[in-house]
């Protein structure tokens, strides 16, 4: 597919930079009229993937880079959401349902399962220092 226009975003690993994270790129999604479904589905998928970054790759400390690069194409939109901590010691596990790394009670284990649900493609890369999703969201 031919690319329509690309963007690229950095924000520190904050809670606050989940929700401005998510309207970034549901605004910048908006450029080839998705359905208002599509732009929540997306939405959501991301902000799974931005929280990762928060609480697993950094560790909650609210610190450290997430950058967000999307490219936008005729049939959709790929948004590529990178972190630069601690890696994924297990990909394929980590991507069940309810496998989760925080022992606290707290989080569900679903964040890859979420974003599955809500895109069409996902793909994660990871090793120690940098993990990086791959959402793909067609229209």
């Amino acid at each position: 597919m031919t690319e329509i226009n690309k963007m690229k975003l950095t924000v520190e690993a904050q809670s606050q930079n989940e929700g401005f994270s998510r309207s970034v790129v549901a605004a910048f999604f908006a450029q080839i009229n998705p359905t208002l479904e599509q732009v929540e589905d997306l939405k959501t998928a991301v902000s799974e993937a931005v929280t990762n970054c928060i609480v697993h790759a950094y560790g909650g400390k609210q610190s450290g880079a997430i950058e967000i690069e999307c490219t936008l194409t005729e049939g959709g939109i790929t948004v590529q959401i990178t972190d630069f901590g601690k890696g994924i010691d297990n990909v394929e596990q980590a991507m069940k349902p309810f496998y989760t790394t925080v022992q606290n009670g707290e989080r569900s284990g679903m964040g890859f399962t979420v974003m599955q649900a809500f895109c069409d493609e996902v793909n994660v890369e990871s090793h120690p220092g940098q993990t990086t999703v791959y959402l793909t969201k067609k229209i």
